[in-house]
């Protein structure tokens, strides 16, 4: 047959593929017998029969061409497939180049360690059926869809020498994260990124029904992939004869068009325009090579194939379906009597890191190099006393994160994301240093925008984390700013992304990584203008509610503190930071070297609030900038109130101080958090978030018992700033009450306190709905010891 490949070419692809397959149906169905030397009985099958078959063949036929490609053009690739628990395929392909066995001895290229490669997969104590930390060559977890094109071009931007192949499954593109990451085109230069190259992977059905894309007709599906940037070709058929051509001649023309766009982007002096970028249509019958019909029903073709196409072993036909299957691989073409695949086969994969088993940028570890990072002192905010200063703490932030971009950028490995609000979040300073990466069309009204730009902008929270994610793990460094409420959005994906880090720590060939960073703000006690729909503080929750060897959640309350926070954040590995910290002007309390005492121990006792620490009759906490605002007002109020009252004000930065350290690393021993609290004391805390958050971290601890939380009850509206305060009991006047009604030797003032406390209330809400602002004593409260 005419084509690009020989007739010895086509038949070694071919039998590599079927090597590919068969290792890939054994690891679904067999515990025994892997190369098939005697009959096969039950005994040989698992009593649970789990993983995906429909959608690994396809996987496993682009797999070995993309080998081709680059053992032909010494290419240095990797592989990010979307198609969910296509896991057996890429485990296949991995033990078929030797790397699998590298990385697990006892996996050995035998028939014992075939067997064990089968046993395992699906198996209590083994590997799970998607592909995973586990999985050498992955960086994409691939339980969950919707991830993969965002992770693959995260993972090209300033690799200029890497080709990213992504397979995106039919129904993953039905996701909404997937539809946006189509647009991560615009964002690609090719003077100074990688390539990204997409196979749609058109099977025609998810778990029981068709999908969208493979029922839209050609033309159709032609329109929309063009209108997205792409250039598709076609690679459609059930004949692998002829389909081994189409898609060896496909890649040949795919990879010519990729060094022409890179090559004309590379060698002109001006910035290149946006190019129309390659990519594949690859159609193949679901299940591709498996068992036609079972029980009279069709399969191959059909959602039938998602899974597990024979099941039912009771029935003595699907036992010999089983075998006639595995047979029709012709394992022993392949392997040899001992289970080595044949020296024939090995020799079309290519060797060392060429592997996309092997590849570094899949193991980033490997690759990363620590941040050269300005000393954060340089950008404090200097105070001789607490409150005396106002600043925007997020714009303080931008100024030190304008000279890290500085002074990393020879080495292209930091980049900012957010979407659409860098400015809004006022770290514009990015700009002096770095404009936003774009590749489309500029007019003279724009600013910022450059084809060489490194602040990655667009509006979709999963395109930015997805993004960032794929830099972090093939090696480099970044930083995430979202407002706080839509930081949910990502919730799914910082799951997955907690989930690998938690893995990969307790498998030692996967390095440490950079760690994902984010910075909330826009937060919920300074959207009174935007009103309910921006006040949400719940990402706190989800991040706390990680493992604790991952999860970091921090509430500076200053510009200092945050400073000192984010300098930690950018040199730490393998967490989860969350950072969260307002942008609009607000008093400081701490100078830097104070800072930076207070963020290292986490939490601590500020005796200039206070009134001394001998016998207090409470404790005033607080966590977040707002809440330690309005805790400050409330110490000033009960000094006026009683004036012979003892208070302690103990302020948390690190949130995870509060859990005990059983139970998180950061965690303060008993006796730390005693020292802090007290073991009978009241204790009136006032938190950022939702309060049971921080009943949850302290429920062991001595003085629980004790503890009454403020913080956000989900009141929220257009309003104004110390009415949102108001609304949720967060005010100073309320903690206040709260302090008085709890100490036992105050009960006699509780009825005038309360009353007191109604009749200020009134004022307020009488003094807004009339001005639409605050009372003055609020605008122009100063903290004074």
């Amino acid at each position: 047959m005419p084509g690009p490949l020989s007739d010895e070419q086509l038949a070694t692809i071919d039998a590599y593929w079927r090597a590919a397959n068969y290792l890939s149906v054994g690891q679904i169905y067999l515990r025994g017998n892997p190369l098939l030397e005697q009959p096969l009985t039950r005994a040989d099958v698992k009593p649970r029969l789990l993983g995906h078959w429909g959608t690994t063949p396809g996987i496993n036929f682009v797999y070995v061409h993309l080998n081709r490609l680059i053992v032909e053009h010494t290419l240095n690739m990797m592989y990010i497939i979307g198609p969910g628990h296509g896991g057996p395929g890429l485990v296949a392909n991995a033990y078929l180049e030797g790397s699998y066995t590298e990385h697990y001895p006892a996996i050995e290229r035998s028939r014992g360690g075939m067997e064990r490669l089968f046993r395992q997969f699906s198996w209590p104590g083994g590997i799970p059926s998607h592909v995973s930390p586990e999985t050498p060559g992955s960086i994409h977890e691939g339980g969950e869809l919707g991830y993969s094109l965002a992770h693959a071009y995260g993972a090209a931007f300033d690799n200029p020498d890497l080709i990213v192949a992504c397979i995106v499954g039919d129904g993953e593109a039905e996701t909404g994260p997937l539809a946006a990451s189509w647009h991560s085109n615009k964002f690609i230069n090719p003077a100074r990124d990688g390539a990204v190259l997409p196979i749609l992977h058109l099977n025609g059905y998810k778990i029981a029904n068709p999908t969208i894309l493979a029922r839209i007709g050609r033309d159709e599906l032609t329109d929309l992939l063009r209108g997205y940037g792409h250039e598709p070709y076609f690679v459609e058929g059930d004949d692998p004869a002829l389909l081994h051509q189409i898609m060896a001649q496909t890649l040949k023309l795919v990879l010519a068009e990729i060094r022409s766009i890179q090559a004309a982007a590379r060698n002109g002096a001006a910035p290149p325009p946006r190019p129309r970028w390659p990519m594949i249509v690859l159609k193949t019958p679901k299940g591709w090579t498996g068992p036609k019909v079972v029980d009279g029903l069709p399969v191959e073709g059909t959602w039938r194939a998602h899974q597990v196409p024979l099941a039912d072993f009771s029935k003595p036909e699907h036992l010999h379906q089983l075998e006639e299957w595995l047979q029709s691989y012709r394992p022993d073409e392949l392997f040899d009597a001992d289970g080595k695949i044949r020296d024939a086969l090995a020799a079309l994969a290519p060797t060392g890191h060429r592997r996309m088993s092997s590849n570094p940028h899949a193991n980033g570890g490997m690759l990363l190099e620590p941040l050269s990072l300005p000393d954060f002192r340089d950008f404090a905010v200097t105070l001789d006393r607490p409150g005396a200063v106002e600043a925007e703490a997020t714009r303080v932030l931008g100024q030190y994160l304008r000279e890290v971009m500085r002074l990393n950028l020879d080495r292209q490995n930091f980049r900012l994301f957010g979407p659409d609000e860098t400015a809004s979040n006022r770290l514009d300073a990015m700009y002096d240093i770095a404009d936003k990466a774009w590749m489309g069309e500029i007019d003279p009204v724009d600013e910022h925008l450059s084809a060489t730009g490194r602040v990655m902008e667009v509006l979709s929270e999963h395109l930015c984390q997805g993004w960032l994610e794929g830099y972090l793990l093939t090696g480099r460094h970044g930083f995430f700013s979202c407002y706080e409420a839509f930081a949910h959005i990502v919730d799914s994906m910082l799951n997955q992304h907690a989930k690998w880090l938690k893995v990969s720590r307790n498998i030692p060939w996967r390095r440490p990584i950079a760690s994902l960073n984010y910075l909330l703000t826009s937060h919920v006690w300074r959207q009174d203008h935007n009103g309910l729909s921006h006040q949400d503080p719940g990402f706190i929750d989800q991040v706390a509610n990680k493992t604790a060897e991952v999860a970091r959640v921090y509430l500076p309350p200053d510009a200092n503190c945050l400073l000192s926070v984010a300098a930690h954040c950018l040199r730490s590995r393998d967490y989860v930071n969350l950072i969260v910290a307002g942008k609009q002007p607000e008093w400081q309390w701490l100078g830097i070297e104070e800072a930076v005492r207070h963020c290292t121990a986490g939490a601590g006792i500020w005796h200039w609030a206070g009134t001394g620490d001998d016998g207090p009759d409470v404790v005033m906490g607080c966590a977040g900038d707002v809440p330690t605002l309005e805790t400050l007002a409330a110490v000033m109020l009960l000094r006026e109130y009683v004036p012979d009252i003892r208070i302690r004000v103990v302020n948390v930065v690190d949130l995870m101080v509060l859990e005990s350290r059983s139970e998180h690393p950061h965690g303060l021993d008993d006796r730390g958090f005693d020292a802090l609290f007290g073991t009978d004391i009241p204790v009136i805390f006032a938190f950022h978030g939702f309060p049971a958050m921080i009943h949850k971290l302290t429920y062991r601890r001595t003085n629980h018992a004790n503890i009454h939380v403020r913080g956000y009850k989900q009141e929220g509206t257009t309003t104004t700033p110390f009415d949102m305060v108001v609304l949720n009991d967060l005010d100073r006047f309320r903690l206040a009450l709260d302090a008085i009604e709890r100490i036992p030797r105050l009960a006699d003032r509780i009825p005038a306190a309360r009353d007191r406390y109604w009749a200020t209330i009134e004022r307020h809400k009488l003094y807004i709905a009339e001005h639409g602002e605050d009372m003055p004593d609020i605008q122009n409260w100063r903290w004074s010891a």
